[in-house]
């Protein structure tokens, strides 16, 4: 992604099958919980976050987390790691009857929480982000975390404004008729369970 600041992550590793990637998974993050704009997020996709410097990261020890793209308060893209690689982003889940997300998704973590609305810039990003990772790959749907592992995760969260997000897709891609078929075609649901 040109325009995403790199920021290499060691959390990653190859994909079963690199021709495979349909799912494209929205996520929220902040570290400490509801503090934005901090260095924490990339410490932790990268493993250098200092596990004392507030005292939630207890429960981060240890833990080898990454996804491949972070879009800040302000609409900035930080990329970790290539899409053509697999992120560790969505642990235990499924869609649409398969198992490891991981294995076929790209995700993208939104600057946020549950609680606090996202973002004009973000959705912007956003918008931007999915029509380029159209060009490339064959993504199919973009779900929730929350979707795809029911129960056990609750992000982007009740504030995420999918039709918001929709529209703008619609709006951008009105200049490229092969993204307006894409985007078409692209299954962005809201609540989507994981056995359809």
């Amino acid at each position: 992604m040109p325009q995403a600041q790199r920021y290499d992550s060691p959390n990653f590793d190859a994909r079963p099958d690199p021709q495979d990637i349909t799912l494209l998974v929205v996520h929220n993050i902040s570290l400490p919980g509801g503090e934005f704009s901090g260095p924490h997020v990339s410490d932790l996709f990268t493993g250098r976050i200092d596990y004392n410097a507030d005292p939630s990261f207890v429960n981060l020890r240890g833990l080898k987390v990454s996804s491949h793209f972070f879009i800040r308060r302000d609409g900035r893209i930080i990329q970790y790691v290539s899409a053509n690689e697999r992120a560790w982003h969505a642990g235990v889940s499924s869609f649409r009857g398969r198992e490891k997300c991981n294995d076929f998704a790209i995700g993208v973590e939104l600057e946020g929480s549950d609680f606090v609305p996202f973002e004009a810039a973000q959705y912007t990003a956003l918008a931007e982000l999915t029509l380029a990772l159209l060009e490339h790959y064959p993504l199919t749907d973009v779900q929730g975390h929350e979707h795809i592992a029911p129960g056990r995760k609750t992000d982007p969260g009740p504030l995420f404004e999918w039709e918001h997000y929709q529209k703008l897709l619609k709006e951008k891609a009105l200049d490229e008729p092969a993204l307006v078929a894409a985007i078409a075609g692209l299954g962005v649901a809201k609540g989507l369970s994981q056995s359809q």
